[in-house]
């Protein structure tokens, strides 16, 4: 059920920027990204800088590699609207959507590196158990993943399961392809704290 706080929750300064929003980009401002405004500084403002450093700090994997994380722990989670999103954003991303279509679908036979995919794994059972023990991290690092890489896929996946959780709360509005793909290109150009995220995207 939609909680109709994603509708009315909202100063008048802020209803006036998300109209501006959707005068410029022909699209409403999604869920995920109204939900930041709510009690910002309850969960926005902390949810913004710590998703923004997950997805957009420095990491030896790159901003496709963030994303597909991001949508398959979504797809392990059974969000939709997530699982829209981020294919969406991995797919732009990449440049490959065929590639993150078969992550989705099939990891174990999907056309991914090895580090990518033992860490997904890690990721994909860390998110159904709620915990993951030294022998599956074991297998990461065989794999090639660097103890780095692993810290960061964490905290990919400590967001989104957060993430996941809100929008199947919240009852986020599951957008059709253009308005998945406008909010793409979004993330994309100006990351998840709203500043431009200019060459950080491959």
């Amino acid at each position: 059920m939609r909680l109709d706080i994603l509708n009315r929750g909202y100063s008048r300064g802020t209803k006036v920027l998300f109209g501006v929003v959707r005068l410029f980009s022909g699209q409403p401002l999604p869920d995920a990204a109204k939900i930041v405004f709510y009690r910002p500084d309850f969960y926005g403002e902390h949810a913004k800088t710590f998703t923004q450093q997950a997805m957009r700090g420095p990491s030896a994997w790159s901003v496709a590699d963030r994303e597909l994380m991001a949508a398959y722990v979504s797809k392990v989670n059974e969000c939709t609207f997530c699982i829209g999103a981020h294919t969406a954003t991995a797919a732009q991303a990449s440049g490959d959507e065929s590639r993150v279509a078969a992550v989705l679908n099939d990891l174990d036979s999907a056309p991914v590196e090895e580090p990518l995919r033992a860490t997904l794994r890690v990721l994909g059972r860390l998110t159904r158990s709620g915990s993951v023990d030294a022998d599956a991290m074991r297998r990461a690092l065989d794999a090639g993943a660097t103890p780095d890489q692993l810290t960061d896929a964490l905290a990919v996946a400590a967001a989104f399961n957060t993430t996941n959780r809100l929008a199947d709360a919240f009852g986020f509005e599951i957008l059709d392809p253009k308005g998945f793909a406008a909010g793409a290109k979004y993330l994309l150009k100006r990351g998840y704290g709203g500043r431009s995220a200019a060459g950080t995207a491959d």
